[in-house]
């Protein structure tokens, strides 16, 4: 059966940090990048470096924040959205979505929501509400969906190194968490954990106190499954070597690995 490599990255400023990329797309070759915190504008977006890698993309910027592209290697991905639906006036760059080799992907940057309590923390809870009516619509299609992204909720105390400093800080709170069980509670199946159902496994080690050589991380780079995807479900990892590399990301990408149908991916030529 064919398999299908779809990966999440919170890049942290993507023209900072583009041969770190490069490096990894070369190395991992996945299938699919979901990037996040672009941090740069449409026409500042690096997409020859990224065709001549083997890519192509689809990509929303935004001037020093946010932005969120989709990758595909030998493949155009087809938008299908840009943009969550649900308010009109909200312009920040955080999500993007396509059909990519029959699998229709989500790709977003949910708001950190710090310091809260606070306006920020309301955006945070209002647009996770605008992802929780979004995602409901794509399962209801029936269609095979991941939504992948930097999630910014940590859920639970066993995807943190230690949450007691963290115990004020908007990824750990008790409203995000509820929505991010919400979110599952509606069918979607979180691939790392169930991959890896008992053990710590992290996805991003911030730049303070020595975090990444003391591996004192967070898992909130997730990948949810619809549930017609979850029983191809082939494995599950995070490339943490990336992470290690000068100059890097606070993230490390996370992938998973999936059976799909045959005759369902098509190369270009």
């Amino acid at each position: 059966m064919p398999k299908l490599r779809i990966a999440t990255f919170n890049i942290n400023g993507i023209r900072a940090r583009l041969p770190a990329l490069l490096q990894w797309l070369e190395r991992e070759a996945p299938d699919v990048a979901c990037l996040q915190e672009l941090k740069t504008t449409d026409d500042a977006f690096p997409i020859e470096a990224i065709r001549a890698a083997g890519y192509d993309a689809i990509w929303q910027g935004e001037k020093s924040w946010n932005g969120v592209a989709i990758l595909a290697r030998g493949a155009q991905p087809v938008e299908s959205r840009r943009g969550l639906p649900g308010d009109p006036n909200d312009r920040q760059s955080r999500y993007i979505e396509a059909a990519v080799e029959g699998v229709l992907i989500g790709c977003f940057y949910l708001p950190n929501g710090n310091p809260q309590p606070g306006p920020k923390f309301d955006y945070k809870l209002a647009w996770f509400e605008r992802l929780l009516r979004h995602a409901q619509g794509l399962l209801d299609s029936g269609h095979p969906v991941v939504l992948a992204g930097d999630y910014n909720v940590v859920p639970t105390d066993e995807d943190i190194y230690n949450p007691r400093s963290w115990r004020k800080d908007a990824l750990l709170q008790p409203e995000s968490r509820e929505c991010y069980a919400r979110l599952l509670a509606q069918g979607w199946t979180d691939a790392l954990r169930t991959r890896y159902p008992d053990e710590r496994i992290y996805t991003f080690w911030d730049y303070f106190r020595q975090h990444w050589q003391t591996d004192s991380g967070l898992r909130i780079d997730h990948l949810l499954l619809s549930p017609s995807l979850a029983p191809g479900l082939r494995d599950a990892g995070v490339d943490k070597w990336v992470r290690g590399e000068p100059h890097a990301s606070d993230h490390a990408p996370t992938w998973i690995e999936l059976e799909t149908k045959p005759g369902g991916r098509k190369r270009k030529s």
